[in-house]
C-alpha cells in the first residue's frame, strides 16, 4: 500500500460519510451532522496531505499544514487551502460538542438546522476540493 492508496482510501470513506451526513440531516439529528462533518473534513485534509507526500500528525486540527505547504498542491489555489483550514478548525472546536456536549450544552437542543446546513456545506466543499488533489495524482 503506498501513501496515495491510503489518500484515495480516506477519499473514499469520507465520501460514504456525506452520504450519511444527508440522512442525518434528513432526519434533524443536526448535531451528529455537525459531528460526522468533522470527521469528512479530517479524512479530506489528511487524505489530501498524504497524497503530496506529507504524514499527517495523529490530532484531529490538521489544516495549518495545507497551508504550511500550499506550494505542493495542484489544482486548488491558496484561498482555497485557507477556506479549508478555516473549515477544519471550526468543526475541530465544535467536535466534542457535538458529539458529548457538557451539562449546560445540550447537543441535541443547542444545534440547528442551519448549523448542520452550513457543516454539510462546509464538508461537501472540501470534499470536492479533496478529490481534484487526491485524484489529480493517480
Amino acid at each position: 500500500m503506498t501513501a496515495r492508496d491510503l489518500a484515495e482510501s480516506y477519499l473514499f470513506k469520507a465520501g460514504k460519510r456525506l452520504k450519511v451526513l444527508r440522512l442525518l440531516l434528513e432526519e434533524e439529528d443536526y448535531s451528529d451532522v455537525v459531528r460526522e462533518a468533522q470527521e469528512v473534513v479530517e479524512l479530506c485534509v489528511k487524505g489530501m496531505l498524504r497524497s503530496v507526500g506529507i504524514e499527517p500528525p495523529k490530532f484531529h486540527d490538521v489544516g495549518f499544514l495545507l497551508i504550511e505547504h500550499r506550494d505542493r498542491f495542484q489544482g486548488v489555489g491558496p484561498e482555497d487551502l485557507e477556506r479549508i483550514a478555516g473549515i477544519s478548525k471550526w468543526l475541530r472546536k465544535e467536535r466534542e460538542f457535538a458529539f458529548y456536549g457538557d451539562v449546560d450544552f445540550i447537543p441535541t437542543e443547542e444545534y440547528s438546522k442551519e448549523d448542520a446546513c452550513k457543516a454539510l456545506r462546509d464538508a461537501e466543499l472540501v470534499f470536492d476540493l479533496a478529490e481534484k488533489v487526491i485524484l489529480s495524482k493517480a
